[in-house]
């Protein structure tokens, strides 16, 4: 189990927790929206247990600014 440390969450979002920007060990962990089947059908050598979700770009963006 990772320990998650949340760092922020959209600029836009209406006064809910996503998305969102963890820290963890080792790197980071997103909270997004799941992507639709067509969407999905897109990403490149998706192992079990993988998935992607939508971020904005201001989330991740952020990132430039601490680092």
């Amino acid at each position: 189990m990772r320990d998650l440390e949340f760092l922020w969450k959209d600029t836009n979002s209406g006064g809910g927790g996503c998305p969102a920007l963890y820290a963890t060990e080792g790197g980071y962990v997103v909270q997004g929206v799941k992507l639709t089947d067509a969407e999905r059908a897109q990403l490149r050598q998706l192992a079990d247990g993988e998935d992607g979700v939508f971020v904005p770009a201001n989330v991740l963006d952020r990132l430039r600014e601490v680092g």
